[in-house]
């Protein structure tokens, strides 16, 4: 591990003066729980000069809902923490269970959802909630703040659009439309402290009182350079009457947008079937949740 300074600085103010003196993209990390970013620098994977603990900064402990706004979840806020939140376990199921596997349950005490962001690894499981849900990063610099849509955040294994000097501050989630519910499940070798081999998150908003799709969106996790989209299934169920059959062709049209790798732990064919199954079960939680069971 190469040697680096250690910050913690207790107001956003003070953490932007050390943010002004970066000399490039991740000469400075911020820390939150360090389960990523600890190993990452002992095997000399990330060399950050300065390493920002920005759990004393109220404002990246901010966990609030804003009714007609949505949910402010600050990087600060561990996963259990937001887990456990009243309005993440009614409006945001997906994430809910998501943050409900990252890690051991110690982990999720000192792990946050923006650190599994800025981690930026394709198979992060709080991701392709995110993603559904329509979020937005909010970057802090020393010249101020600006907010990225969460699609646009990432850009490769490993890497995002964080330039030298940004960070994130909080993770904005837009209140979602009435009759809607989201869901996420991932397959995993074992039963925790294991990585996705395929992550699915998928969002259903029905018209009132029926099984017409008005909305849906689908994120895939682990089969590709970053996290995407699968727009062509959602297509496929927007504006129809949802039935079995066509969940069935949501989740066989899901695979499309999956490039998968073959690697120790899964083959391609593997992943892009484990894309189909995962859609469908995904899809049909959230119609259960409507009171709409296929």
């Amino acid at each position: 591990m190469k040697p680096f300074e250690y910050k913690a600085p207790k107001t956003l103010a003070e953490a932007q003066q050390v943010l002004a003196k970066a000399d490039g993209p991740g000469d400075i990390r911020a820390l939150v729980g360090g389960s990523d970013l600890v190993d990452q620098m002992r095997v000399n994977r990330r060399t950050p000069t300065v390493v920002l603990d920005i759990k004393r900064i109220p404002e990246m402990n901010r966990l609030e809902w804003v009714p007609g706004e949505g949910l402010h979840l600050g990087a600060a806020v561990c996963c259990t923490d937001t887990r456990l939140f009243p309005a993440v376990a009614t409006n945001f199921e997906s994430l809910s269970e998501a943050c409900g596997l990252v890690g051991s349950t110690q982990i999720q005490n000192r792990a946050s959802v923006a650190g599994n962001v800025g981690n930026s690894t394709p198979s992060a499981d709080t991701v392709p909630s995110l993603i559904i849900n329509g979020a937005r990063i909010v970057a802090v610099s020393p010249t101020g703040q600006k907010e990225i849509p969460i699609e646009e955040f990432f850009t490769g294994p490993g890497q995002n659009v964080l330039g030298p000097g940004e960070i994130i501050q909080e993770i904005i989630i837009p209140e979602p439309s009435p009759n809607t519910s989201s869901h996420y499940l991932r397959f995993i070798p074992r039963n925790e402290m294991d990585i996705a081999v395929v992550g699915v998150g998928s969002l259903i908003t029905l018209e009132p009182g029926s099984r017409k799709c008005k909305s849906a969106r689908i994120s895939l996790a682990s089969v590709a350079p970053t996290p995407v989209r699968a727009r062509a299934a959602e297509a496929i169920l927007e504006g129809n009457e949802i039935t079995a059959e066509l969940i069935h062709a949501a989740g066989e049209q899901a695979a499309t947008a999956a490039s998968p790798i073959s690697d120790v732990r899964g083959t391609v064919e593997y992943r892009l079937e484990l894309v189909k199954v995962l859609t469908r079960r995904t899809l049909g939680m959230c119609m259960e949740s409507l009171g709409q069971a296929i």
